[in-house]
């Protein structure tokens, strides 16, 4: 994790508030990535286009984006051999008549690893490493430079223009144990450092619109858990065999509480990559004991979570200092998305429920009566989820550069350019209008293709003069 997370995969918000992992390797996000690949949404093309005007979510050039991006990457819907967490929720689902469907992937149908989180070892799972960045090697017009560190865009005036044109980048880079500061010059300058390392490079260069590192989305997630026993009975849906960190880590998804016919601001269910180490970071310590009870179990814990789109928001003031605060309609539907998994997990057989909160409280579901069992299901779904009172974890960070149709309220505009300077664009999570609410993978790679025709005709332009 340390070499593939920002902040060795420790990072937080100032408050400690939310918990965040976020991409930083040759790929990004999509190296990390748990191989969900979710076009944008209908609802969310619809307001993004329709509410915020930018019309370039209802074009063609859109849709011609999405088609291609995931061509690109061999989106496919098929698994084989469903894995532990993934086999609970589709069960669970299944067994309360709640909406559960195939989850699209980047990867092939029997690639069921469960380790993609920290990149994808045999290249099954193809990410811009596997795809867009070895176009760019092939082609022999780029290269790569890993240990290497942008630290500001140089821009100046140029005369009879209103604002100042960028003119390349100013770069350490590590070589044979020294660090060299390096400058290379460009036509065009594309940022795409993350929601979370734009603001802070764009601002260090010396732009000043306000809205960079404002609006920051976080899609908090809050999960339950779920024991099932190793138990070898014929009877036993769910294969002994079978363990928790084995298998594809998103096969399946629910909408039940996603709001998707509407708005979409609400939660979706889903299934994380949690792993030893994680696992024991995110459970609350109650002792010693108990600890080494919950790994003793870890193999056959199942783990399900919400995952809000959030109307609440943050900021991006400095590459060390990011803050957060949760809307209460985001809290109230991760309670209900909450409660649904609860009940996910309990249809799907589970012996024992529970929560990750402070005072949450587990139930043995089978000795349970209905009524000990509804009131379980109140008592902890309506538990406060701020205030640290529980894990709130965020992987998809967004929104943070946003775009928009006017200076006023954005920073970059349809195209992907920044107000402040001419010739340099962005193109990554933080252009988001708003909060997405599924994987981003696919919307960002979709902006970044259309982006990319922007900057293409700009090219053609400046050659034709």
């Amino acid at each position: 994790m340390d070499r593939m997370y920002l902040g060795s995969g420790l990072m937080a918000t100032d408050d400690m508030g939310v918990v965040i992992l976020a991409g930083a390797t040759v790929g990004g996000g999509s190296a990390i990535n748990w191989s969900a690949s979710i076009r944008t949404p209908k609802h969310v093309l619809k307001e993004w286009s329709q509410e915020h005007k930018l019309e370039l979510f209802d074009s063609m050039l859109y849709k011609e984006a999405l088609d291609v991006v995931c061509e690109k990457m061999g989106v496919q819907f098929d698994v084989e051999n469903e894995g532990f967490n993934n086999a609970v929720l589709r069960k669970g689902c299944e067994e309360m008549g709640y909406p559960v469907k195939n989850i699209p992937r980047n990867s092939t149908a029997n690639h069921n690893c469960g380790w993609c989180c920290f990149g994808c070892k045999d290249g099954r799972k193809k990410g811009t490493l596997e795809t867009w960045l070895v176009d760019l090697v092939n082609s022999g017009n780029g290269a790569i430079l890993p240990c290497c560190r942008a630290t500001k865009v140089l821009h100046k005036r140029m005369k009879g223009r209103g604002r100042s044109t960028a003119t390349g980048v100013a770069f350490e880079f590590q070589y044979k144990g020294a660090r060299e500061v390096c400058v290379v010059e460009s036509k065009i300058t594309v940022v795409a450092c993350g929601a979370l390392r734009t603001p802070p490079l764009l601002k260090k260069s010396g732009l000043k619109n306000p809205n960079i590192g404002t609006n920051l989305h976080l899609h908090p997630v809050t999960m339950a858990w779920g024991y099932f026993p190793d138990n070898s009975s014929p009877k036993t849906w769910l294969e002994s065999e079978k363990k928790s960190y084995e298998g594809g880590i998103m096969t399946a998804m629910s909408t039940v509480v996603g709001n998707f016919d509407k708005s979409g601001y609400g939660a979706v269910i889903q299934t994380p990559a949690l792993h030893p180490g994680m696992f024991s970071v995110l459970m609350p310590w109650v002792s010693g004991i108990d600890i080494k009870m919950r790994m003793s179990k870890f193999s056959r814990t199942a783990h399900v979570f919400a995952l809000a789109r959030d109307k609440g928001s943050g900021q991006v003031a400095s590459a060390s200092s990011i803050s957060y605060q949760m809307d209460r309609i985001d809290e109230e539907n991760l309670q209900r998305g909450l409660e649904k998994v609860l009940r996910i997990l309990a249809a799907a057989g589970a012996e024992e429920i529970g929560t990750h909160h402070r005072n949450g409280k587990a139930l043995n579901v089978k000795r349970a009566s209905l009524r000990e069992f509804e009131r379980f299901l109140k008592e902890e779904s309506s538990r406060g989820l701020r205030d640290l009172l529980t894990p709130i974890c965020s992987a998809h960070q967004m929104g943070s550069c946003r775009m928009g149709v006017e200076e006023k309220g954005s920073a970059v505009a349809p195209t992907g350019e920044t107000w402040d300077v001419e010739g340099l664009y962005v193109a990554d999570s933080s252009v988001f209008p708003t909060a997405l609410g599924v994987n981003p993978m696919v919307t960002v790679q979709a902006i970044a293709y259309c982006t990319a025709q922007s900057v293409l005709e700009v090219l053609r332009r400046k050659k034709s003069k």
